[in-house]
């Protein structure tokens, strides 16, 4: 319910502000378990990624942002409740494992389950490669699986800013559904499920124009965090040197 009111509030903002275009919306079916893959540029996704559908998208979240105290508790409960996410529980085992029971339970429901196979969002815009967990999710569940790819989203809100920029149309493209009926009962097999994944990545890339970078984004982000820790050092002796 809290999903639709934000949506009837917030959509015609978002419009209104930001004029944002979508192409393919037909591509996603009507009904029955849709499985959304996309590429994740940025927090604003959360928002602008279901705007132009009229079924509810639901994506998963860490438990822990359902459980806070406080009213930041409360503001994150609300948040993530109203834009469609559900609480992964991973009490039960391993986080993957417990990512793919709870997205097959979506599915089974005849829900639509919106997924970042990158894992976390991109650092620079760029996209990276899949994790496998999406063609888990597409072999077992036989649902379709239609790529929806997000443009200037990364432009509007990267990561690090608290308020979007202005001035800057996003947009997304849904892509025709992938057919992977050639792999079903081969779930099992590592080798198909990264071609499965490394499809659904070369779609997201023609969708969206981006650069493919073949590294998750995850491993890109601790290198250059720790490429930028190393040149704060080397800028810092290089002042006191200078100052000595």
């Amino acid at each position: 319910m809290l999903y639709w009111v934000v949506k009837v509030i917030l959509g015609p903002i978002l419009h209104l502000v930001f004029r944002p275009w979508a192409e393919g919306v037909e591509n996603v079916p009507k009904q029955g378990p849709v499985i959304l893959a996309g590429n994740h540029l940025s927090f604003a996704d959360h928002f602008f990624g279901p705007l132009h559908l009229s079924r509810k998208v639901i994506s998963l979240g860490k438990a822990e942002y359902f459980t806070g105290t406080g009213v930041k508790g409360l503001i994150s409960r609300l948040f993530f409740s109203g834009v469609g996410t559900v609480p992964l529980d991973r009490s039960g085992g391993k986080a993957s494992e417990a990512a793919l029971r709870t997205g097959l339970r979506i599915l089974r429901e005849g829900n639509i389950l919106g997924i970042y196979p990158e894992g976390t969002r991109s650092p620079d815009g760029r996209l990276y490669k899949g994790k496998t967990g999406v063609a888990r999710l597409a072999l077992e569940s036989r649902a379709p699986v239609v790529p929806w790819a997000l443009i200037n989203t990364f432009e509007i809100m990267p990561t690090g800013r608290l308020f979007p920029k202005l001035g800057i149309r996003p947009g997304i493209r849904y892509g025709k559904p992938l057919d992977f009926s050639r792999y079903y009962g081969m779930e099992e097999d590592r080798l198909v499920l990264r071609a499965v994944t490394d499809e659904i990545m070369y779609a997201l890339m023609e969708l969206s124009g981006q650069e493919y970078v073949d590294k998750y984004a995850a491993s890109a982000k601790v290198e250059m965090a720790r490429a930028a820790k190393e040149a704060a050092k080397q800028a810092a002796a290089g002042n006191t040197t200078t100052t000595g």
